[in-house]
């Protein structure tokens, strides 16, 4: 029998959506897949590099276990997300509500509060590392000529260096701004409209219109928040490598000094997979949580 010409089509253009794909299938296998499976195998050896692998079993979950640093490592990123994250949502927010407003120059406000976000993470970390400065520091000459205050060793004090972390990743807020302001500037104005004529002003129209329709975009920002909070890394090994007195040793950059400072690939491969389940963990409970906050416009939803 001669197959159909309408299977023919439908075989080709298969064919044809998988040979589009196959550049991100094969990039994919070899650049993400590849490398979890084999770091999953070498986390269940001790690898220096140069010898070869030595099978070890479970001795790398024994370690981990009993490595105080990794505690250490887990709280500080911990709280660096739990105190960054509402703020870049906060910040975000409100700046995105100013950037939606009928001014003059707003399309150069919404350029250069972006542009921030973009520049290199290396260049950013010296930059705000002379700033924290203590003696020639922008920041501590500012709070001495306006206020007559003496400000603190912002990165050499442990007590200041975690906060100054934080106060320094408000530099890209304006990538999360503009998110937000998509979401603003998708809310159908006849809400707006049945509100005012309802005699809703100001709070009242952004508690009971504004927020409730910007859950979706406060979701995304929530979860690629945690994911990209929890992997701070470029920040505390440029401007403190984890000091002073590990306040502020994150996880990431104590996986970074096993693995490639210490040569403990192994032991390294192992904190990383400890990492991913953290991630995964948070990211499914807050997707979990999503049902009880999230509101998604024509969606009829039993509770």
């Amino acid at each position: 029998m001669r197959a159909r010409p309408q299977s023919r089509l439908a075989w080709r253009r298969n064919l044809e959506g998988w040979l589009f794909a196959s550049p991100w299938i094969i990039g994919f296998v070899l650049w993400t897949l590849g490398p979890m499976v084999a770091s999953l195998v070498i986390a269940f050896t001790e690898w220096d590099l140069i010898s070869a692998p030595r099978w070890v079993g479970l001795a790398n979950i024994e370690t981990l276990v009993q490595d105080d640093l990794v505690g250490q490592a887990l709280q500080v990123t911990t709280l660096y997300a739990i105190t960054s994250i509402p703020l870049h949502i906060l910040f975000g927010l409100a700046l995105a509500l100013l950037l939606n407003t009928r001014i003059s120059g707003l399309r150069f406000y919404r350029t250069a509060f972006y542009l921030p976000s973009v520049l290199s993470g290396v260049a950013v970390a010296l930059l705000w590392r002379w700033l924290f400065s203590k003696e020639f520091g922008l920041l501590n000459a500012l709070l001495y000529q306006f206020f007559g205050i003496q400000g603190p060793s912002w990165l050499g004090d442990e007590r200041w260096a975690l906060p100054s972390l934080v106060l320094m990743s408000l530099w890209g807020v304006g990538s999360g701004a503009i998110i937000y302001l998509a979401g603003l500037q998708g809310i159908p104005t006849d809400l707006y409209e049945a509100a005012a004529v309802d005699g809703a002003r100001g709070w009242n129209r952004f508690w009971h219109i504004t927020l409730p329709m910007m859950t979706p975009v406060l979701f995304f920002e929530l979860v690629t928040g945690i994911i990209g909070a929890l992997q701070v890394f470029t920040q505390a090994l440029i401007m403190t490598n984890g000091g002073p007195n590990n306040a502020t040793l994150f996880y990431l950059l104590y996986l970074y000094q096993n693995a490639f400072q210490y040569f403990r690939m192994g032991y390294g491969s192992t904190l990383a997979w400890v990492l991913f389940l953290y991630i995964l963990v948070l990211t499914l409970l807050t997707y979990r949580s999503s049902q009880f906050w999230v509101y998604y416009e024509g969606e009829e939803r039993n509770r």
